[in-house]
């Protein structure tokens, strides 16, 4: 019998709500986990190794609906238990690495915008953490008998090792003007302070007029900016920053020509190499990719000899079927029948608040659940379990609001449908359907008169 669990309503809620429209929940993931054990003690080495002024770069493969999302959401959930500050953000067609248009900066705005610590999970912890670094100088300071002047004498201080970096004498700047107009109380200031960190400014004349900088924080300086707010971060007191990005496909499969899809390529690499050779202090980053969007030898990762060569596995562990996850890839293998099974049961223990005396199904009816999906989508449903958790939440729901009805009788109808078209960008891909052609790469790129 199960174990009693205990949980908040709001967090029971969160996660079947989430389940249920086919997201991730961001909380509550250690209720329903299953499975992993190996690769999440890799990456908690990773974490470890952050907090020891380290770095860690991983790449999490896997195909679609083998559970990316959900494995990037754990680590960040264990990220937070260490101390961790966590940015994370997909990429889209107008975020990614590398860019002239603005998609660089943009993806570092999204990064900060979703900048999250134990304490607020949910983003929007940058303020928090610039606030609560200030306060505890201003206490210190004036708690020795200094003036507002030796405060500020102190954040310049304290920020000094930071001007080594490209922008770090501008980000030191910011921070100053943020405590002056937190001291005059210019919530005007204090908010332009902020749009500059996040990446907001667009034109260097904008913040000049409104903080005297010179700089912002455009396409080029995004890797250098992620830098310093990890530097920024250790010394707010946490022990680094973790990025975790999501949606790798876009890079490989969706950018309109193969010389962008280069050009991050190359931006990719920059962090690989930072990260492995130690340059990186603090940081780390956890992208999340299909198969195809690494081992494509045309759009792929693997197009890229320089990271196909990182990348590598280790051929002795693939041609014996073992796992080394010592490389820079984490590959997941789709969940088990046995792991749907205690997925799905640990579901509807969350279903029932925690309580197993409240579970309204037995172990009989989640075979029988699972044994009809895999007659009505074929096996192909233990690759993509997104569309059967939502079933299962849904005849947990009828259950739940309908006492007189059996599990055994809302079985027998179209319980489970493949949906009508993909869902995302990894499903397209998944599906079969064809990339949009590169513009350079068109039959007719190099036909000349």
């Amino acid at each position: 019998m199960s174990t009693r669990i205990s949980m908040k309503r709001r967090e029971r809620d969160a996660i079947l709500l989430s389940l249920q429209a086919g997201l991730v929940p961001k909380q509550g993931l250690h209720l329903i986990q299953v499975g992993r054990k190996a690769e999440v003690s890799a990456m908690l080495s990773d974490i470890e190794r952050i907090t020891d002024s380290g770095a860690a770069f991983r790449i999490v493969v896997g195909r679609f609906g083998s559970g990316k999302s959900f494995f990037l959401n754990l680590v960040r959930n264990v990220a937070f238990q260490k101390k961790l500050v966590v940015a994370q953000a997909d990429f889209t067609m107008e975020r990614r690495l590398c860019a002239t248009g603005g998609q660089a900066r943009a993806l570092y705005a999204e990064l900060m915008a979703n900048l999250a610590t134990r304490t607020q999970p949910d983003g929007g912890a940058l303020p928090s953490i610039l606030a609560g670094w200030v306060s505890g100088l201003q206490h210190e300071v004036m708690g020795a008998g200094g003036s507002v002047g030796d405060v500020e004498g102190r954040i310049a201080e304290q920020l000094r090792d930071l001007q080594t970096h490209v922008g770090g004498f501008e980000f030191a700047e910011v921070v100053r003007a943020f405590y002056r107009a937190h001291v005059a109380g210019d919530e005007a200031k204090q908010a332009a302070a902020l749009r500059w960190l996040r990446a907001e400014y667009t034109t260097k004349t904008d913040a000049k007029a409104d903080l005297g900088v010179r700089r912002i924080i455009d396409d080029e300086s995004l890797y250098g900016s992620l830098r310093l707010m990890a530097a920024f971060v250790r010394k707010a007191g946490f022990g680094g920053l973790l990025v975790n990005l999501d949606e790798m496909v876009v890079l490989s499969h969706r950018l309109p020509s193969s010389r962008a899809r280069q050009a991050n390529y190359e931006a990719l690499l920059s962090l690989l190499n930072d990260c492995l050779q130690g340059t990186a202090i603090g940081l780390g980053f956890v992208l999340a990719g299909t198969d195809e969007c690494l081992e494509d030898r045309r759009r792929g990762l693997f197009s890229y000899e320089a990271l196909r060569s990182r990348l590598a596995e280790n051929a002795l562990a693939r041609a014996g079927g073992l796992v080394d996850l010592s490389g820079p890839m984490v590959r997941l293998q789709p969940l088990t029948p046995e792991d749907l099974f205690v997925l799905l049961k640990n579901i509807a223990l969350v279903h029932a608040h925690g309580d197993p005396a409240k579970v309204l199904v037995p172990d009989e009816a989640v075979a029988a659940v699972l044994q009809r999906a895999n007659e009505t989508l074929g096996a192909e449903f233990f690759r993509t379990p997104r569309d059967v958790v939502r079933s299962f939440i849904g005849l947990l729901n009828l259950l739940e609001q309908n006492p007189g009805r059996g599990w055994r009788d809302l079985l027998g109808g179209d319980v489970f449908q493949k949906p009508a078209a993909p869902a995302s960008v990894e499903e397209e891909l998944a599906s079969g359907a064809a990339p949009a052609p590169d513009e350079e790469d068109g039959d007719l790129a190099t036909f000349k008169l």
